[in-house]
């Protein structure tokens, strides 16, 4: 503890410090679970936001994490307190986990605020589970530390290891080309996912706790320790003392994470080959925080920056390997000349001194800066009069020989049209072909699925064709590969561009100029938007959908709700009784 901060006044008191109706009420309550008189005697009260669920396999494991955390903060002199939030799925939930994400966070935030608690503790992992906890502690502002489920072991079918997702898109593929017999398919699927915890490829989950690290979030290793490592647990403890210096200190979110530290983020986001939804949550992130992010950052940060990590979905290994072979420390060090080393961390000390000794002990794995997985790296943000707002790709999970790409679009106007003639043999497509789907943005869907990286037509599979330019206003999985550009904005069903373009008409990609344009005049592109209608319109007519396609902002301003940019701080003056 800090001698300076003895005595202090701390937010908790103005509940449980005080000596009347009020203090009865809030003290008497919660001593009905057993709490002892002197718990209530100003120490720091950190609240534990766990969004562990049954129906949330990546999160299934925090109900023992939050234990732990537990013990961490009693030791350090704390008042453990644990309260739910929503629990998003990733691979349970429809239409799609983002559409809920900014309810989580309208969750965490009010929880937070309007709860006598000093500090919190994040509890999350899945994918929309961590920015969306992220974005509301962030709109509260106080000290504010992050412990990740950790990603599950490696897959292992007929003695090789597979991956999470990335496998699985891989397999599926196989099938329908007719390399791999259904029966071999369903016998993978047992041996993909052996323990709790996230995806353990380069997926958003891992992509997040990385971010989360990188950022001074969290302590160490919180990224890659496998979910049912012990080294998670005592991390969890530790970072149960962490919180409690963090109240005593002062040390609030805002602190920690600031304009060094998004820039140390994208960079390392680069290195890993992280997902391209790590550029739709850090954009919201940063407009909770009233830190200047653009679209444009993710480019030009990263423009540099070589893919350092070999893992899947762009390189071979898996997070398990990457943590053995010296985690994200490991990765920091090797991308030194990179890095601000003095960006603030929820430990008091720079980000530097977090990887400072690191060592590399598997250099298959980390790859230093003059031996990279791929010069290219990071996200390339594009724009042209298909995509005014900019959409990305993520090139070192695509074919080198599609990065720039000329051809003529197949056109799919939604989800289920792309599903119902993807395979018929009649459709007009070949492999220089650009498939083309609308209707799957922010409102359009709504949620902005990941199904923008589309599957093959199998009449192409059959051929041996592998990987096809695919152009939407979806966002895709982070476990997934391909000459995919995503987020197109403004999306088809805001009137974007992307909704007028027609079977037939030729696309132009060029990704070392970062361009994408649909080869027609602008007179024809006014007549042609002139005369567009929605079809069909948003489905919602009331509850928290409605309120989504209303005021969701578009995937350049993060897919944030409109009236939630920002932050509304942590006081609140009035009493309930």
């Amino acid at each position: 503890m800090s001698d300076g901060n003895a005595g202090k006044r701390l937010r908790s008191s103005g509940s449980y410090g005080k000596l009347d109706r009020d203090g009865f009420i809030h003290r008497s309550w919660m001593k009905s679970q057993g709490l002892p008189d002197d718990v209530f005697d100003g120490r720091p009260v950190i609240g534990i936001c766990n969004t562990w669920s049954e129906i949330t396999p990546c999160n299934a494991g925090l109900r023992d994490i939050a234990e732990h955390v537990k013990r961490g903060v009693w030791e350090a002199g704390g008042l453990p307190l644990e309260f739910p939030a929503i629990s998003l799925g990733e691979t349970q939930m429809r239409p799609t986990a983002m559409l809920f994400r900014n309810l989580l966070a309208m969750d965490v935030e009010e929880s937070i605020r309007g709860n006598p608690i000093d500090g919190v503790v994040l509890l999350g992992g899945c994918d929309k589970t961590t920015p969306g906890q992220m974005m509301g502690a962030a709109s509260v502002d106080l000290p504010t530390i992050v412990v990740s489920s950790g990603p599950m072991l490696n897959g292992k079918f007929r003695g090789k290891d597979i991956g999470s997702g990335t496998d699985v898109w891989k397999f599926s593929e196989a099938v329908r080309a007719g390399e791999m017999s259904l029966p071999d398919f369903m016998s993978a699927e047992s041996g993909m996912s052996r323990s709790p915890g996230t995806c353990m490829t380069m997926g958003t989950a891992s992509t997040m706790a990385s971010i989360v690290e990188a950022m001074g979030m969290s302590l160490p290793y919180n990224a890659t320790i496998p979910a049912v490592d012990a080294r998670r647990r005592a991390m969890s403890h530790e970072t149960g003392r962490t919180i409690v210096r963090m109240v005593l200190d002062g040390r609030t979110m805002s602190q920690v994470v600031t304009r060094a530290s998004f820039e140390n983020a994208l960079r390392v986001h680069a290195a890993i080959g992280g997902s391209t939804n790590a550029v739709i949550h850090l954009l919201a992130l940063a407009g909770r925080l009233g830190v200047d992010l653009t679209l444009e950052d993710f480019d030009v940060l990263s423009r540099d920056v070589p893919l350092l990590v070999d893992l899947q979905p762009s390189g071979r290994f898996l997070m398990e390997d990457l943590h053995y072979a010296g985690g994200l420390p490991a990765v920091m060090k090797a991308l030194e000349p990179f890095l601000d080393p003095t960006a603030p961390t929820v430990t008091g000390a720079p980000i530097g001194a977090q990887y400072e000794k690191a060592e590399v002990w598997n250099a298959e794995v980390i790859r230093p800066l003059d031996a990279p997985v791929k010069a290219d790296s990071g996200i390339w943000v594009l724009r042209g009069n298909l995509a005014p707002g900019g959409a990305v790709m993520k090139p070192s999970a695509a074919s080198p020989h599609l990065l720039s790409h000329r051809g003529k679009a197949v056109v799919f106007e939604s989800i289920e049209d792309f599903r119902a003639r993807i395979d018929t043999p009649d459709l007009e497509v070949d492999e220089t072909s650009i498939l083309v789907l609308k209707g799957c943005g922010p409102k359009g869907y709504p949620g902005m699925p990941e199904v923008g990286n589309m599957p093959l037509p199998t009449k192409l599979l059959e051929k041996g064709v592998k990987d096809m330019v695919r152009i939407s206003d979806a966002r895709m999985s982070g476990t997934a590969f391909g000459a995919v550009i995503l987020h197109v904005s403004p999306e088809a069903n805001a009137g974007g561009p992307l909704a007028i373009v027609r079977n037939g008409d030729e696309i132009v990609f060029d990704g070392p100029s970062r361009s994408l344009n649909l080869q027609i005049s602008d007179a024809e592109m006014e007549a042609r938007l002139a005369v567009w209608r929605a079809n069909p319109p948003p489905v919602a007519t009331r509850g928290y959908a409605k309120l989504y396609i209303d005021h969701v902002l578009q995937a350049d301003k993060g897919c944030d709700l409109d009236f939630l940019v920002g932050a509304s701080g942590s006081v609140v003056t009035r009493e309930s009784h």
